[in-house]
């Protein structure tokens, strides 16, 4: 998957603390928007009420949950981007306007505009939240995760939509999959479902942790 935005990210200070104010999560999606349609020919238009919706939607499950990032933080930055892409799914901001008919070709992005004509919007929320990810992880961590080649296989891209359609909750699993870990299909929306959060859970200072919080 190829994103185009992750470097301008990479360059706001603090990124992980910004994202969670609502005029620089709406900014930071409108340049995502403005990137893709820039790089790919294809033209977005946002809803900034519905978008306002995805964040103050977001925050309000993020918050319920914020606990586990004492638990591993690593894992929890891709798990709170899981719940962003669920939020943008059932909010639908975006919406393709133009350019599907001229999306700008080349030997390298074929596979990906396959992707895009069949599914725009799901495209660019995606590819925000792994932008996302991986600038946060080159600020924290010093090196962004590997994406998986899941993530450019059309296949999965028509599962992924099939099954976000009925459950957005899916978009978490879904992320988490094309990062490369095992998805939690059971309860993805669950922090402490998850494998890396079961995996710290079992020591006992990250238990004791948790019961401090």
């Amino acid at each position: 998957m190829e994103l185009p935005f992750r470097d301008e990210l990479a360059l706001m200070p603090d990124l992980r603390h910004r994202l969670r104010q609502l005029r620089w999560f709406r900014a930071t999606f409108r340049g995502s928007a403005k990137v893709v349609s820039d790089t790919f020919g294809v033209r977005f238009e946002i809803d900034e009420a519905k978008l306002t919706r995805a964040f103050l939607d977001w925050v309000e499950v993020m918050e319920a949950q914020k606990r586990f990032a004492a638990i591993d933080r690593a894992d929890f930055i891709v798990f709170a981007a899981g719940l962003v892409l669920r939020e943008l799914i059932k909010q639908a901001p975006a919406r393709e306007i133009s350019g599907l008919a001229q999306l700008t070709e080349t030997n390298e992005n074929v596979g990906t505009l396959e992707i895009i004509r069949f599914w725009p919007e799901g495209f660019l929320y995606t590819n925000y939240c792994v932008s996302v990810i991986s600038a946060i992880y080159e600020q924290e961590f010093g090196a962004a995760p590997s994406i998986d080649k899941c993530a450019d296989d059309l296949r999965t891209w028509w599962s992924y939509r099939e099954n976000v359609t009925e459950m957005p909750a899916y978009a978490v699993a879904f992320l988490d999959r094309f990062l490369g870990a095992e998805p939690n299909w059971l309860t993805p929306d669950r922090a402490q479902s998850r494998q890396a959060m079961q995996r710290a859970l079992g020591s006992s200072r990250a238990s004791d942790a948790l019961r401090q919080l």
